[in-house]
């Protein structure tokens, strides 16, 4: 799997999760990207419940996808 495949996956599960959940991905390295997440509240712990597991598996590819979950009515400071 590449990269672009890990994040077009984790994209899928953040979504089937919450569907109105916003996902920016930033490619870190070519081994490495990090997904920001912005959802509702309530859909945050079903993300990072649904996550988990898929990015352990992703470890063992040699991917770190990583994958931060924030309240998209609280979203993290821009800069």
């Amino acid at each position: 799997m590449t990269l672009d495949d890990a994040i077009q996956t984790m994209t899928a599960i953040v979504k089937r999760a919450s569907a109105s959940a916003e996902v920016k991905a930033a490619k870190i390295s070519d081994e490495e990207a990090r997904l920001t997440v912005l959802a509702p509240a309530g859909d945050i712990q079903a993300i990072k419940d649904a996550t988990f597991q898929p990015v352990m598996d992703l470890l063992k590819e040699n991917l770190d996808v990583q994958v931060f979950v924030y309240d998209k009515d609280a979203p993290p400071p821009k800069g």
